[in-house]
């Protein structure tokens, strides 16, 4: 009796193993499914390679490195981060950046732009409607006296 239960723990802890491995592996003729998911022909055959290592003794990560040597890498859902896929990886960071960087031009020009339009204002230029706003916008102080970085100074002299 005690044998049958050590049996099945066995068998679902083989099964949960399959399926957490099937799971992060895409099958090779569907393309956009996980092996688990599919009922393509290969994707059968690769969930009984994978049940059939499991067995075997060998290890997740022995599992992932033999698919990816049979199939190459693009059989993965998580490609590894090396110099062929840093660009991938590095790609949302180069994004950020460039927008943080434009953001910045940005803030720089307009405050340019003020310095422009209170030099034309001592000339005697008259400011459009636009400019009055930026103007009074950047110069009406904050409600209740404070800088928005009188938080930080408070922090500092404690």
């Amino acid at each position: 009796m005690e044998g049958e239960e050590d049996q099945v723990t066995k068998e679902r802890l083989v099964e949960a193993r399959a399926r957490n491995i099937s799971h992060n592996v895409r099958c090779t003729e569907c393309g956009s499914q996980s092996i688990e998911d599919s009922q393509a022909d290969i994707a059968i055959l690769l969930r009984k390679l994978i049940r059939d290592e499991i067995k075997a003794g060998k290890s997740d990560k022995d599992i992932y490195t033999k698919l990816e040597d049979d199939f190459g890498e693009t059989v993965l859902y998580a490609p590894k981060f090396d110099m062929q896929t840093a660009a991938l990886w590095l790609s949302p960071l180069l994004v950020a950046g460039a927008a943080g960087g434009l953001w910045a031009y940005k803030k720089h020009r307009q405050k340019t732009n003020v310095h422009i339009m209170a030099l034309n204002l001592v000339r005697g230029i008259p400011l459009t409607p636009k400019e009055k706003e930026t103007m009074l916008n950047v110069l009406t102080p904050p409600p209740g006296g404070t800088s928005s970085l009188s938080w930080w100074r408070r922090l500092l002299q404690q």
